[in-house]
């Protein structure tokens, strides 16, 4: 027999939207004197639920992580007969590829590995959890770090924002959970560049299957299970909540010329369009690094240790007589700018994972990096490597905005302005939280995509388009762009949305031409690094983004989207007449709103020495030992779709490795 707490929890959904109903047939000046109470009222609604909801749901259980710093490292400048505490392994960084490296390491007994992250659980943090909530975080400096580029030179001098994470999980819990891996060319294009056929899709697509579990749907029954991992720790599937956009867009796709595919990550190769799966469980909350890796039973083994709170200052290094080299023996560690630094030992091996601006700003500030550059910084130089810092790539993304008709259910309330949005967003929260059965709070928003050639005739065609474009794809079957649809439109990251029902299509430059760098501001380690994409420095990548926004308004004009948007609107802020616009204010428009989709790459570069790489193929940095790197920043070059799961194979793959450099040396 059910409770009345039981039935009385259940019958609410029900009681509010009985009150929704009634709110959208009555005036509004019933219930309110003015626009302020009106809002007032919304939010305080809002809150008052929200507070409910966490009464009932209790907080969320706590997970066996170190914040005390002086229980893993010893103060400098304090006495102890001991020395400094000692690991195998030390981590620097507990982001996507650090958590994986962690959990898997240690599932070898033998080895004892500190992982030290600067910021705390991403886990603790609702909208992290939630898949909705992910960009009420971007601009929270507890947990994300507020990094701006340097004014864009080709991007009408403006400077762009660029979150990071700072928390466990990094940018796996902060990311839009699409779980897409780009494409085969582009590690058979990485064992190329490093001259090693370990990392060429053919061997390397073995740790991809080895990180995920894949959840079948009936709705998808073509997706190839036998293609996917069944038991890995990273679940993916399509248990986030889908709008009724993504047919639409889909089908809009299929309708100008671009192929249906089932999986992006199948063995038919990643150019078509279909609905993204995603890194969603079947709870609808995120999947992240920490979640899937850093799990009770791992984090109860005695050979793990996981420190937050505690930001890297530098690697220790030291020099033998038996080796020209140096070796990294350790890292030093602070939790504020301020406060005590502590140290610790590594007694066989460092890796460095903090991503691709903080890696290398980790190894300048430790004295490895351009050696003159280093001098003029006041650093002493522990080893000479200029490829350090330098090839920064991402992907530049352009949105473009659309009215629609109320054709298509209204998602305003997710931003609520009057009493009855107010009372939907409660409602969401009530399913989401309470009731556990998802709803719009379970959605991601990155839904659906389409992955496409710039030279493709079919969709360019050489009388519309004759000017031959630079082929920057890692193989002629790999594409250049991404296309994705958003259920609601926004501006500055999803901190601003517009007042009227809106839809958003996006293109992204999958391979840029351009490079930039990352440079030190300071030698303060809690500074912010200097970060320039450089974007749109080439000819090639601001004509692709303008083949792509052309291809978009083709998109927003076919049916059956075009029927759901207002193409009548006239509005200066939407973009319903932008293809009346010649090619010239199109290029306009691409520098002015170009920003960053999440994905910076390749500043620590597995390459040869000599041509600007930073580590080997074994992830080792040239000129010293038991130091490596793993995180996006070793990418050779940038994938043709989403980041993470290409630095969980990574991690995937060099946890196998030490493991069995371990074991071999115990043979």
């Amino acid at each position: 027999m059910t409770s009345f707490s039981d039935r009385a929890v259940a019958s609410l959904p029900t009681l509010l939207d009985s009150i929704i109903e009634k709110l959208r047939g009555t005036p509004l000046d019933v219930y309110v004197l003015n626009e302020r109470i009106t809002v007032t009222r919304a939010l305080l609604s809002g809150a008052a639920f929200f507070i409910l909801l966490k009464l009932l749901l209790g907080k969320s259980k706590k997970r066996k992580y170190v914040s005390n710093l002086a229980k893993v490292g010893r103060s400098i400048g304090s006495a102890h007969a001991n020395g400094l505490p000692e690991y195998d392994i030390i981590v620097i960084g507990g982001g996507t590829a650090g958590c994986a490296l962690a959990s898997r390491l240690t599932e070898n007994p033998d080895i004892r590995v500190l992982m030290l992250e600067a910021g705390g659980s991403g886990r603790a943090q609702p909208d992290s959890r939630m898949p909705a909530g992910f960009p009420r975080l971007y601009m929270v400096k507890e947990h994300v770090y507020n990094f701006w580029t340097e004014k864009q030179t080709s991007a009408n001098g403006k400077r762009k924002f660029w979150p990071r994470a700072k928390m466990l999980g990094g940018c796996s819990s902060i990311n839009a959970q699409m779980a897409q891996y780009g494409a085969p060319g582009d590690f058979d294009e990485w064992a190329s560049i490093i001259g090693d056929e370990s990392w060429s899709w053919k061997n390397f697509a073995q740790y991809f299957r080895k990180f995920e579990t894949f959840n079948p749907h009936p709705d998808y029954p073509k997706v190839d299970s036998s293609a996917r991992g069944s038991k890995g720790p990273v679940n993916v599937g399509f248990f986030n909540t889908a709008s009724e956009w993504v047919n639409l867009f889909v089908d809009a796709c299929v309708g100008v010329g671009i192929p249906r595919t089932h999986d992006f990550n199948g063995v038919t190769g990643t150019v078509g369009a279909a609905r993204v799966m995603t890194y969603v469980s079947k709870n609808f909350e995120r999947v992240s690094a920490e979640s899937a890796y850093l799990t009770p039973d791992v984090l109860s083994r005695p050979n793990l240790t996981v420190a937050i709170g505690a930001t890297v200052t530098r690697i220790l290094f030291e020099t033998s007589k038996s080796s020209s080299k140096p070796r990294a023996v350790g890292v030093e560690f602070a939790n504020t700018e301020n406060g005590p630094r502590f140290q610790a030992n590594a007694k066989k091996e460092v890796i460095l994972s903090t991503g691709a601006v903080q890696s290398p700003a980790v190894l300048m500030l430790s004295g490895v990096g351009p050696a003159e550059y280093l001098k003029s910084k006041g650093i002493s130089v522990v080893a000479d490597l200029p490829g350090v810092g330098k090839h920064l790539v991402d992907h530049p993304v352009v949105d473009l905005y659309f009215k629609n008709h109320p054709t298509i259910a209204s998602l305003m309330f997710m931003r609520p302005k009057t009493l009855s949005q107010g009372f939907m967003f409660a409602r969401s929260l009530l399913q989401y939280f309470v009731l556990g059965t998802g709803g719009v709070l379970a959605m991601n928003f990155g839904e659906a995509a389409a992955f496409v050639r710039t030279d493709d005739p079919i969709l360019f065609p050489p009388s519309q388009y004759p000017e031959k474009l630079v082929d920057s794809t890692s193989a002629k079957d790999s594409p250049d762009l991404e296309l994705f649809s958003t259920p609601m439109a926004y501006k500055e990251h999803a901190q601003v949305f517009f007042d009227v029902d809106t839809v958003s299509l996006h293109a992204y430059l999958l391979r840029p031409t351009s490079r930039g760098e990352i440079l030190l501001d300071s030698t303060n380690p809690f500074a912010h690094p200097i970060v320039n994409p450089n974007y749109l420095s080439t000819r090639e990548d601001l004509m692709k983004l303008v083949r792509s926004v052309r291809l978009l308004l083709k998109i927003s004009q076919q049916e059956p989207i075009k029927s759901h948007l207002d193409h009548t609107s006239t509005r200066a802020d939407l973009d319903h007449q932008l293809h009346l616009k010649s090619n010239a204010q199109l290029e306009e428009l691409v520098r002015e709103r170009v920003e960053t989709i999440y994905h910076p790459t390749s500043t620590c570069r597995m390459a040869k020495q000599e041509e600007g790489g930073v580590v080997d193929k074994s992830l080792r940095v040239y000129g010293i030992e038991g130091l490596r790197v793993c995180d996006a920043s070793i990418f050779p070059s940038i994938v043709s779709g989403h980041t993470a799961g290409a630095c969980y194979a990574t991690a995937e793959k060099l946890a196998d490795q030490i493991r069995e450099e371990f074991a071999s040396k115990k043979r």
